[in-house]
């Protein structure tokens, strides 16, 4: 996919939760560069809409690296906010919904990682 030629809207209009469902086990290759190109910026750019910091997402990626995909689902709040809470708890259950184990667990995480760098990316650039 070309993220030059999309915009914030069409970013934000990807359907994350499959990309996250055909990427996290995924080889290298075409679905993995769009879950962590296309898919990483739209899901920035969805959280950064609902007022979510990056150090937020940077802590649910470790706690999907320490405990894994099931345990972040077991969380009340994975994030602050309600409406980024249930948008992210979407996300986690689809990629947890493939039980690729920890190799998922860690894909899912380096992710997560990669959405709070974009998120604090843009943050920088509107200052």
């Amino acid at each position: 996919m070309d993220t030059t030629s999309r915009t914030e809207d069409e970013l934000a209009g990807l359907d994350i939760a499959a990309l996250l469902r055909y990427g996290v086990t995924a080889p290298r290759g075409p679905m993995r560069t769009s879950l962590f190109g296309d898919g990483a910026v739209g899901a920035a750019v969805l959280l950064g809409r609902l007022g979510t910091e990056p150090r937020s997402v940077a802590f649910l990626a470790e706690t999907v690296r320490a405990g894994g995909l099931a345990h972040a689902l077991t969380l009340p709040e994975p994030l602050p906010r309600p409406e980024a809470a249930g948008l992210v708890r979407d996300w986690l259950a689809a990629a947890a919904s493939l039980a690729g184990g920890v190799r998922a667990d860690d894909t899912a995480a380096r992710w997560l990682r990669a959405v709070a760098s974009v998120i604090e990316l843009r943050q920088s650039v509107r200052r």
